[in-house]
This record gives C-alpha cells, structure tokens and sequence, in this order.
C-alpha cells in the first residue's frame, strides 16, 4: 500500500493540491485499505460503496466527512488506478446548511487571554486578528510580516491564490511579542518537530479546548470559530461584504453572504411587522 499511497501523494502534489488535503486524502485512503482487506489494486466498486455505506450508517460520521472520503477514493480510482469510469458512480452526500457557530467580542477577549502558551494564544489572534485559517496561520513565515506597510502576506492558501489582510496594532504587538519569547529558528514563524517544517494546526486542538475550559466557555469551539467570528464582526461593525470576501479568500461571494445572517447588529434594526401596524410604515403594506 506504501508504494501505491506515494504514487498518489506525487499525483496530488503535481496537481497543486494544498499539504493538508493530501495528508487528509491519504489517511483516507488507508483507513479504508484496512477496512476493505485487500489490496487497494483489487478493490471493487461493492467494496467502495460498501465502505461508504458503513461510514455513514455504523460510524455515524457527517456528510463533510463521509465526502472527504469519497473525494480521496475517486482521486486514488479515478487517477493513480486509472479507473475514472468509478468516479461517477461515487456520489457526495448531501451536506445540510447551517449557521457556524460564532462567539461574541467578550468571549473572545476571555478565550485568548486563557492560553497558556505564547504560541498558540498568537495561533488563535491570527484566527480571529486576521480571519485567518488555522492551517494558514501555522504556515506563515517571517518574510509574511510587513509591518512597515501594516499588512499581512497569506501565502499557503486554500486554493492556492496569495491575498494581503491588513495587519492591525495589536495583532502586531501579539506577533512581536511572540516572536521575542519563542526566537523562532528558519524561516517559518511557526516550526514544526522533526521532518515539518512548519507546526501542524492539530497541535492546536488541546490547547484551544484547556483555554475554552479556563475561560469558562461552554460551546463547541474550533478554531474556524475564530474566523467566522471575525468575519462577523467586520460586517457588524460596517465593512462590505466585498471588503470581507477579499479578507477571507473566498473565490465565492455565496460563501461569504452567510455572515450576513449572523449579524446581531442587522438583526437588531429590523423590526417586526406586527409593530409597524398602525403606523406611517405600515400603509406601505397596501
């Protein structure tokens, strides 16, 4: 399976895939090797399908999930096993659409004070400081600080496409401060352990939850919390939705149209109907 795994692994790297979603296609590829009990190269489309099937009925795992799985299976029949008849024939679920989750600005002041180490409490200002992507965010090099013209360089995206984010004074300081405690050695403002060169965003999970637990916040909180609820506070604090697609990284504006439906601000000055009847407003009902 090794052999066949770093075949695939060249072929996504040839093809631009981001490092994070290779690692994420090939441990998906190998948990479903060792459920299938064969070698990759004999696998039938039942035992795909069935695979999927217990994904979804015995593992109970979401639709995000079970269609990551089924994007590494099609890339693994569809491309290094030269089976591209299969790929239609593996559907995506149905992901339902739902509100993310975002904390308010009291949270987030009591979250990033609650870490107990420099380097993930910058982790988590970049989130939230910047609307960065955790994965992003563990990834930036020292070049990627341009405090002269007060911006940030995101260069390891998803999609692959490079965009400055304005770099405010406290996210600054935060980075200084950072950098002063830790001394950094290379090129990356966050290096990894052994072969990485930079630090995994998985190292950031337990720290993030002993600081969710420290700072008293009861939610299920990752660290997209943070970049949703930037991006939501920007639009209720005034900006664009133009302004903030162009922070996030959307190639969409539909994926950045979702914050609007979370602003309190918004919802606050929108009254109801009922409350309007008997008024001047109100004879615009007909």
């Amino acid at each position: 399976m090794d052999e066949l795994l770093a075949k695939m692994d060249g072929e996504m790297e040839v093809r631009g895939l981001r490092e994070v979603t290779r690692e994420a296609y090939l441990g998906q590829v190998r948990r479903f090797g060792r459920r299938c009990g064969r070698p990759l190269e004999e696998a039938t489309l039942e035992d795909v399908e069935a695979y999927l099937l217990y994904l979804t009925r015995e593992r109970c795992l979401t639709a995000s999930t079970r269609n990551q799985c089924a994007a590494a299976l099609r890339f693994l029949f569809g491309n290094t096993l030269g089976r591209k008849e299969w790929v239609g024939q593996l559907p995506f679920a149905r992901v339902p659409k739902k509100l993310p989750l975002v904390l308010s600005g009291t949270e987030v002041q009591r979250l990033l004070g609650s870490f107990d180490a420099v380097t993930h409490e910058t982790l988590a200002a970049l989130c939230y400081g910047a609307g960065l992507r955790i994965s992003e965010a563990c990834q930036l090099s020292v070049a990627d600080i341009d405090s002269a013209r007060g911006v940030l360089h995101v260069r390891k995206t998803k999609g692959g496409k490079h965009r400055q984010v304005p770099l405010g004074k406290r996210l600054l300081s935060q980075l200084r401060a950072y950098y002063r405690s830790e001394r950094p050695v290379g090129e990356r403002l966050f290096p990894g352990q052994g072969r990485r060169a930079s630090l995994c965003r998985a190292a950031f999970t337990e720290p993030l939850r002993r600081a969710l637990k420290a700072a008293k916040i009861g939610k299920t909180v990752t660290a997209h919390t943070l970049r949703h609820s930037f991006a939501t506070h920007l639009i209720e604090a005034g900006a664009d939705l133009r302004s903030v697609q162009l922070l996030l990284g959307h190639a969409c504006i539909g994926s950045t149209a979702i914050y609007v439906h979370l602003t309190h601000a918004r919802l606050g000055r929108l009254p109801s109907p009922l409350d309007l009847l008997g008024t001047h407003t109100a004879k615009r009902f007909g």
